[in-house]
């Protein structure tokens, strides 16, 4: 027996060990995946000193090109097909500790150390980030969002939960679409419908709503960075609310996702763009100004212009690019001068750090549009229709004009506050290299307070010849000065009089300044009052909103890399391109931000359809399938359901033609979406993330829903759409606004009760109940709101004036419906609430709570009073604060 055993003890092991050398050598020959296990190795071990922000030995593992060159020893350290010979492998066996790699820390595993070797062995190649490549048409037996789901279940050995009851569930599908819960109607009649087509019919009568537009333009904004303000010091107030109503308009229409991208980037450059296709891109008007005195515009312009590319790449692309600024990517294949390239596309434009927020368009009234339509028309007839789009561009957004900034060469004046000239008595400033090509007429923006000054032009000098003057009128305003025309670019001087002033008091402030043709039909009858209505509408002040304007030719500004990263230090210019790692530049596109955003909304574009389907996936189950929403670069996290994002991404572009709606639709059909969300053991031991989707989705709403369901359940909600920004109820002293004199003021008639995504947002001091809850201040982009808990949230919805004035019209409601009954009086609010009866251990406490409410306030009827603001009512009072507990519950302030 003991022979026996120990005869099958070594047989064992033989076998053991056979099959051991057996799968070392399938190992060895099986080929190594670069992306899923060498690159991990890199990011982590080697690229902090060898990679993009540093190369030491000259020795780089960030590119394939630099990590197979020369180092500093003038050998390559890394040999393809030849382990053995290769400098990197030898350092990872070295005993010697200043050779060991990595330095200075722990070696690596043995099974690390294999894979890079095999992969030498291999010929060192790199693969392709899985993001980086487009996504495939799927396989015809990977149908449905479910097929994907369900396969991982399985290969997980977990079952799947049952389908939410229909209340959680259209209350779950009324605040994803729409961000209110549903209406009582609404809900009275699902429940009555048992018909199959039920719930695809309220997910069709939900995306159609009104309300689908705010509710999504929430999530948007925070994307563009939208406020009311501009930032920075003095943070002043921006009229830039058309640009929210844009967003909301535009997912109200279900705008195809490509053109809601192409018309937010570039809308301006497209054929006769409309108002609104240049109100859509405010999306880069968003970035932050900064009015405060004594800034330099050029650091704040580029400031402006880093910001978007950063933006652009991260909306879009889902890529973390703003360290390139300075050096190559650390761990993603994006070259150094990938980033000027793209900020070639960006930087061309006519906005250029200015208090008056230049280029806006000008939203003239019917009055207005009627004198442009004649002036228009004027043009039209004596010159032709290039003329009059011309003319009509000019006067949506009076540009190209030239900034005060511009000017040089100061005597006896200087640039105040950095941004207006102020000259004095007898001195002059030179405007360099000004684009005169021929014009005869100087468009410029100025005032004062003193009669009997003057302007000359020089053409050269100061001592070259009079090309035009002018008397400068008490007042403020836009004249027009004739000039001698001059072809080309010329040095214009321009000197400024008034013996009248003391010695120190400027003639004038000029703000900007415009180059300008005559009006065509110059002499002909009726041209002076055609050129009187075109100054007219010049000095008109109608509303505005900064918007992007190309420059012209003539005002070309090229784009230079910032060695370092820094912007004063100027390198090789370049040209507007795309990284070559991701996909081509389209062969016919213009290259710039229209050509850009093609780029990026072609179906060869590995990252946009993948980018956005994540996005609603986030906000739909909590988490995105790439969870790291803001970074799909190899430091971000793996796909929870690779298969299922691509297939999500390529359905977007192809069979839903990009429709947000219809990608939205087929998430919520899904089982997946509609499962119950109740958790078990075994799921909270597995998987308590529910990265799987084993369960349905449950997690607290967002700051804006928080607010928007305590009116809407209360009655208070304001159904009113659009327009500007709305002031609801705001502590006192939250806001301190310099220099300008803002103040909050709360508003009235039922703007106070209006939807969050309606709120003022100041950058400085934002809205502190949507702060409170992990909304943005708006100053930077914002692509994934973490979601917190913390003492002050509770705080928020138990104290603020906003959320108690719901409970107590809540409470109202519970009166009326119940009368003196207290049980019923809660019934009737537990059920406004969540649309369903309480059951009976919550109405125990509830009633508990009314019962030592009550017995307060019938001590304390002035308490009362001033809690229910309706005579000295204790049982209202009371009711106000079960209404408050009932609007505190954490299945009200959560998604389940």
């Amino acid at each position: 027996m003991y022979y026996y055993s120990t005869y099958r003890a070594v047989l064992c092991a033989c076998v053991f060990m056979m099959a051991a050398a057996q799968f070392a050598g399938c190992s060895s020959r099986r080929q190594v995946d670069y992306s899923s296990e060498v690159k991990p190795i890199l990011n982590k071990h080697c690229i902090s000193c060898h990679g993009g922000v540093k190369q030491s030995g000259g020795f780089s593992v960030l590119f394939r090109e630099e990590a197979l060159g020369n180092t500093k020893s003038g050998h390559p350290a890394i040999i393809p097909g030849d382990a053995g010979r290769s400098e990197f492998i030898r350092r990872l066996h070295s005993k010697d500790p200043k050779e060991r790699m990595p330095y200075k820390s722990a070696p690596l595993s043995k099974e690390e150390i294999s894979i890079l070797t095999r992969w030498v062995e291999q010929g060192a190649q790199w693969g392709e980030h899985w993001a980086y490549v487009a996504p495939a048409a799927p396989k015809e037996k990977e149908a449905g969002i479910d097929f994907y789901i369900n396969e991982k279940l399985e290969e997980e050995n977990l079952g799947a939960a049952p389908a939410a009851d229909k209340v959680t569930l259209l209350r779950r599908l009324s605040l994803d679409l729409t961000g209110l819960p549903p209406a009582d109607n609404m809900m009275a009649a699902f429940l009555a419908d048992n018909s199959a087509g039920a719930y695809e019919k309220m997910v069709d009568t939900l995306l159609a709503s009104r309300h689908y537009g705010e509710r999504w333009a929430a999530m948007w904004l925070d994307l563009a960075r939208f406020a009311d303000s501009k930032g920075y010091e003095k943070d002043a107030k921006r009229e830039a609310w058309r640009y929210r109503d844009w967003v909301i308009s535009a997912f109200n229409k279900d705008m195809p996702y490509n053109r809601f991208t192409v018309e937010q980037l570039a809308g301006d450059l497209l054929p006769d763009p409309t108002d609104d296709q240049m109100i859509a891109t405010a999306f880069h008007r968003n970035t932050m100004n900064n009015d405060e005195g004594g800034t330099q515009d050029e650091e704040f312009r580029t400031a402006a212009v880093i910001d978007r590319v950063n933006t652009t790449m991260e909306v879009f692309q889902g890529t973390t690019i703003a360290c390139v600024q300075c050096h190559a990517h650390p761990y993603d294949p994006f070259h150094f001068e990938d980033y000027y390239k793209l900020m070639a596309f960006l930087n061309n434009t006519r906005d250029e750090d200015t208090p008056g927020e230049y280029p806006t368009l000008r939203l003239y009234d019917s009055i207005g549009r009627r004198q442009v339509d004649t002036v228009a028309a004027w043009v039209a007839g004596h010159a032709g229709k290039d003329e009059e789009k011309e003319i009509r561009d000019f006067l949506r957004t009076l540009e190209p004009k030239i900034h005060a900034h511009d000017h040089d060469s100061f005597v006896n004046g200087e640039l105040a506050d950095t941004k207006y000239l102020s000259i004095r008595n007898g001195g002059s400033c030179r405007l360099k290299d000004a684009p005169v090509n021929g014009r005869g007429n100087l468009l410029m923006f100025y005032w004062t307070r003193n009669d009997g000054g003057s302007m000359e032009i020089r053409a050269n000098s100061l001592t070259g010849p009079v090309i035009g003057r002018t008397r400068l009128e008490k007042g403020r305003g836009i004249i027009n000065v004739p000039i001698e025309p001059l072809e080309g670019r010329h040095n214009l001087f321009f000197v400024f009089r008034n013996s009248s002033l003391e010695p120190l008091q400027s003639v004038c402030a000029v703000e900007w300044m415009a180059f300008r043709e005559d009006l065509p039909g110059k002499g002909e009858p009726g041209y002076r009052t055609v050129e009187t209505a075109f100054m007219k509408l010049v000095n008109a002040a109608p509303e505005s909103v900064p918007v992007m304007v190309e420059n012209p030719g003539e005002m070309f500004r090229p784009t230079h890399v910032f060695e370092r990263g820094n912007w004063l230090v100027k390198g090789e210019q370049m040209q507007p391109d795309v990284p070559a790692s991701l996909n081509p530049f389209p062969a016919n596109a213009p290259r710039n931000r229209l050509g850009l955003a093609l780029w990026m909304t072609s179906k060869e574009n590995p990252l946009t359809a993948r980018v956005m389907v994540n996005r609603f996936w986030e906000q739909l189950f909590g988490t995105g399938i790439v969870e790291t929403q803001e970074d799909f670069g190899t430091q971000g996290f793996l796909p929870s359901h690779p298969a299922l994002l691509d297939y999500l991404a390529y359905r977007f572009m192809n069979t839903h033609g990009w429709s947000m709606k219809a990608l939205l639709k087929e998430m919520v059909m899904s089982a997946a979406y509609r499962r119950d969300s109740r958790s078990s053991p075994e799921l909270q031991e597995k998987d308590p993330a529910n990265r799987l989707l084993a369960r349905g989705p449950r997690f607290r709403l967002t700051a804006e829903q928080v607010r928007d369901q305590a009116l809407a359940v209360s009655g208070l909600l304001s159904e009113r759409m659009y327009g500007a920004s709305v002031m609801p109820y705001q502590p006192e002293g939250i806001w301190q606004a310099v220099y300008s004199g803002q103040a909050w003021k709360t508003s009235e008639d039922g703007n106070q009760y209006r939807r969050a995504v309606y709120t003022y947002i100041r950058r400085t001091s934002p809205y502190p109940s949507l702060v409170t809850f992990d909304g943005s201040s708006r100053e930077v982009c914002l692509q994934r709101r973490i979601r917190t808990n913390t003492p002050l949230q509770a705080l928020v919805t138990l104290n603020d004036p906003v959320f108690v004035e719901a409970a107590r019209h809540l409470a109202l409601k519970m009166k009326t419906s119940g009368g003196a009954n207290k049980a019923a009086c809660i019934r009737a609010g537990y059920k406004a609430a969540m649309f369903k009866d309480i059951d009976p251990a919550r109405l125990g406490i509830l009633e508990k709570l009314y019962a030592q409410a009550q017995a307060k306030y019938s001590k304390a009827p002035k308490d009362a009073a001033a809690l229910v603001q309706a005579g000295e009512d204790a049982h209202l009072a009371a009711l106000t604060v079960v209404a408050n507990a009932i609007l505190n519950l954490d299945e009200f302030l959560s998604k389940s």
